[in-house]
């Protein structure tokens, strides 16, 4: 009888045993089946290179941007969404113009051309440009100690490289890239006639690297340009043999009436909660240097075909599952905002937020912005996603379009490997070719693992 009873136990801690594992067996199965449609049968590559060969330089307002919102409406219609709309916004835009010149003469060397351009939203030098005398610093400390006296009338020549120490290398870029964004405004209460900006990359090249210049409302603004680190280099090392050297740099770009322009939205609609809204997303917009193909053309081909995924495979979401390509985010933001504003106007119930603006390399996780409790709930999931190399899950910035939605939706950002990001960013390597296939399809599969198991298990209580 003991025998008989124990055998019984056994038996009902077997059943109990697989009734606990079997929801996590399916989600397994289902998991696996993304990947397998996102390796076998993707379409991540060929949405990436139609919008990179369609529009390649798209910066707000601009023809190429407007190509880029009938390219993402059409790429919506082709994946068969059960509605795809455009939503106004209304975006400023700035245009380079003709390529910038800089050049440097020295007593030793005589003239030499360096590689530079123009940072987003820069007012242009005089036509014929302008020449003057250059003087390195480092960081604002070193400006106030020179103060006006020394600084007044020249050009200030920012050479603060990323920190290479730095694993992760977003954080090398967030310890100088306020250089870039700042400087000119700072340069400008002390005197100063131009910035020259140290490229925001760990590359040696000569490939200078664009980006926002914000202007202060109260000084002058003067012209802002990048300079590529191998120049960066060269100029520190000739101010050093010859402090009086004189620079000439010639930009001629300017800034026109703001424009109106569009995000573009693609959703797949709830079974269950329609009004319960989870949010993909990447900007459509990219600077005017190369084709936008990390940033962020690769954001929109992983918010499509996470959709795409999911509807081939037969997947019904109780929630509605909503795709948003950005428009603005490089310099304005006005589509994130428009958009946070508009669902606030319809009191839309945004349960989630992922956003893909870190570049089209293999994934391994997730930034959230959530407290430990909400951190510890997602810990179920880790074994299911880690045979897939996202083992990252942790509390941090998720991104700057859904960041509107802050306190009413929880938000995540993907997170990729780091390490060649900013070889590309903002500058003329950001091609198509510089883009993996397979890592690019691992990432939309990420995505759309993550929106199955959100769908289906549920949103967890967070920390606001």
């Amino acid at each position: 009888m003991k025998g008989f009873q124990g055998i019984g136990l056994i038996a009902l801690f077997i059943i109990h045993g697989l009734w606990a594992q079997t929801p996590r067996t399916n989600d397994s199965v289902v998991i696996r089946n993304i990947y397998d449609e996102a390796l076998l049968r993707g379409k991540s590559y060929e949405l990436l290179e139609g919008l990179c060969k369609a529009a390649p330089k798209r910066l707000s307002g601009s023809p190429g941007a407007a190509a880029a919102v009938e390219w993402g409406y059409q790429a919506f219609k082709s994946i068969g969404v059960d509605s795809v709309w455009l939503q106004e916004t209304i975006v400023p835009r700035w245009e380079r113009g003709k390529i910038e010149y800089a050049k440097i003469v020295t007593r030793h060397t005589g003239g030499q051309e360096l590689s530079v351009c123009a940072l987003g939203g820069s007012v242009p030098t005089a036509k014929d440009g302008i020449t003057h005398s250059v003087i390195e610093v480092h960081n604002w400390e070193e400006l106030a100690q020179l103060g006006k006296a020394k600084i007044q009338g020249k050009i200030v020549f920012f050479n603060r490289p990323m920190d290479a120490s730095q694993i992760y290398t977003f954080a090398a870029y967030g310890g100088c890239v306020n250089q870039r964004v700042q400087g000119a405004a700072q340069a400008a209460q002390y005197g100063a006639v131009a910035v020259i900006i140290r490229s925001m990359t760990l590359a040696s090249d000569d490939h200078p690297h664009t980006g926002s210049v914000i202007y202060s409302d109260t000084l002058p603004r003067i012209p802002a340009a990048a300079i590529s680190t191998l120049d960066a280099d060269y100029l520190s090392s000739l101010l050093k043999l010859e402090p009086d050297l004189s620079f000439h740099l010639q930009m001629n770009c300017r800034t026109l009436e703001e424009v109106t322009s569009y995000n573009v939205i693609g959703e797949l609609r709830g079974t269950e909660r329609p009004e319960e809204i989870i949010l993909v997303g990447g900007h459509l917009d990219a600077w005017d240097k190369g084709e936008g193909a990390h940033d962020d053309g690769a954001g929109c081909a992983h918010s499509i075909e996470a959709l795409r995924i999911l509807k081939q495979m037969g997947f019904k979401p109780k929630q509605t599952v909503r795709a948003v390509l950005f428009m603005n985010e490089e310099n304005g933001l006005r589509g994130a905002h428009t958009y946070a504003e508009e669902a606030e106007r319809k009191k839309e119930t945004h349960l989630l937020g992922i956003e893909s603006d870190r570049g089209g390399f293999s994934p391994r996780g997730f930034n959230i912005e959530a407290g430990k409790d909400t951190l510890d709930r997602l810990e179920a999931w880790i074994n299911l996603l880690t045979p897939y190399g996202l083992h990252y899950w942790e509390k941090g910035g998720s991104g700057a379009d859904i960041s509107p939605l802050r306190g009413k939706a929880l938000l995540m950002g993907m997170v990729p490997d780091s390490q060649r990001y900013f070889d590309f960013h903002h500058a003329d390597t950001d091609v198509f070719s510089s883009v993996h296939k397979r890592e690019l399809e691992l990432g939309a599969a990420a995505m759309a693992s993550v929106i199955y198991l959100f769908s289906t298990q549920g949103i967890p209580a967070y920390e606001k």
